[in-house]
């Protein structure tokens, strides 16, 4: 009597741990934010477009190949992580910046997947910081089945004084149809 409990428990716990299959897929982008060599502290309104981030089509995805996966496929997704690092200059922070947004686009559809506020006073020191966005959680399926996605940024705070090159890292946990 026992063993058939033993047995059992193994049972349902491997019935438990057969959820459905899940990778990482990944898109960088990378975006120049204008200086304002004046020294004046001109507001920077408009985050300018990340490039990558338009036009999305997650069946040319490169992890989604490798994983021999469509995007009919994909029954969920939700962002695992996004971050924006400094590239240059190497003596930039992020001092310039308020307040970031992200958002994804298909359609006429869009929601808030990550932002960060009072990115200013976060401390985040040169050289190359990178700067962790707080996720929301958002189901991505509809947006990465739709015929193409887009990701679109929306920040304020100052221009910095010299041209900056930051580049954008998403990581998405997505979650299979077997």
């Amino acid at each position: 009597m026992r063993l058939t409990s033993v047995l059992t428990v193994c049972a349902l716990l491997s019935l438990v741990a057969c959820g459905p299959p899940t990778f990482v897929a990944e898109v960088k982008g990378e975006t120049s934010v204008p200086g304002d060599p004046t020294g004046i502290s001109t507001v920077l309104d408009a985050f300018p477009a990340i490039g990558s981030f338009s036009s999305i089509d997650f069946d040319q995805n490169q992890d989604f190949q490798n994983q021999g996966v469509s995007k009919e496929q994909v029954s969920s997704a939700k962002l695992k992580s996004l971050q924006l690092k400094i590239l240059t200059p190497a003596d930039q922070d992020f001092s310039f910046l308020d307040s970031l947004e992200f958002y994804a686009k298909a359609g006429d559809r869009e929601v808030l997947v990550a932002q960060k506020k009072n990115i200013a006073s976060l401390g985040l020191k040169a050289p190359n910081p990178v700067l962790e966005l707080d996720l929301t959680g958002a189901e991505l399926q509809p947006f990465l089945t739709a015929p193409s996605m887009s990701i679109g940024v929306r920040g304020k705070g100052r221009k910095p004084s010299k041209e900056v090159r930051l580049q954008a890292d998403v990581k998405l946990a997505v979650e299979v149809r077997l």
